[in-house]
């Protein structure tokens, strides 16, 4: 069963421990998990709807007076589900949508020094992205694998995009001439 980035992600997080809704949303704001995949908080309990549905997660029978908060937990079968579709984002080289190369295509439209200004205040939220996922992930410490490999990957891309764009945004005396 073929499950979306946020699907396997939530189901993921349910691996990961038990939890209801307002765990989960407190788990994807706290890793920044948004940085990396379309989560939205309204979407965390559609999510979870649908992997019950599919008989990934279930809701342990619970007393009545504890009926406060439907807490999920995964089924062997999303334990399965997880995993597979997991490896499967790992493994896959998959095209990416990347905005900034629609803008780059579309270099005829401004000037070079309108090009360049857009690549210094890029650079600018680039830099300011990685101090935040530096202090997340100091903030969190100690984390389990899983984090740290996607705070790892995520500042490996950052730092790979802030060395592109300072080679192109600086003006240099020949390009002033």
């Amino acid at each position: 069963m073929r499950l979306t980035p946020a699907e396997t992600t939530v189901l993921g997080l349910v691996v990961e421990r038990p939890q209801h809704g307002y765990d989960l949303e407190q788990v994807i704001d706290r890793r920044g998990i948004r940085q990396w995949t379309e989560i939205g908080f309204s979407s965390i309990y559609y999510l979870l709807t649908k992997l019950e549905g599919r008989g990934l997660v279930h809701v342990p029978e619970v007393p009545a007076a504890a009926k406060s908060r439907r807490v999920f937990h995964a089924t062997p079968e999303g334990r399965e589900a997880a995993a597979r579709n997991a490896l499967a984002l790992i493994a896959e080289a998959g095209p990416a949508p990347q905005p900034l190369l629609v803008g780059i295509a579309n270099l005829g439209l401004f000037s070079e020094e309108e090009y360049r200004q857009a690549l210094r205040t890029r650079l600018a939220a680039v830099e300011a992205r990685i101090a935040a996922v530096r202090e997340a992930q100091r903030s969190q410490a100690p984390l389990p694998m899983a984090a740290r490999e996607v705070f790892s990957y995520s500042t490996s891309l950052l730092e790979a995009e802030r060395q592109w764009l300072a080679a192109r945004a600086q003006v240099t005396d020949d390009d002033q001439d």
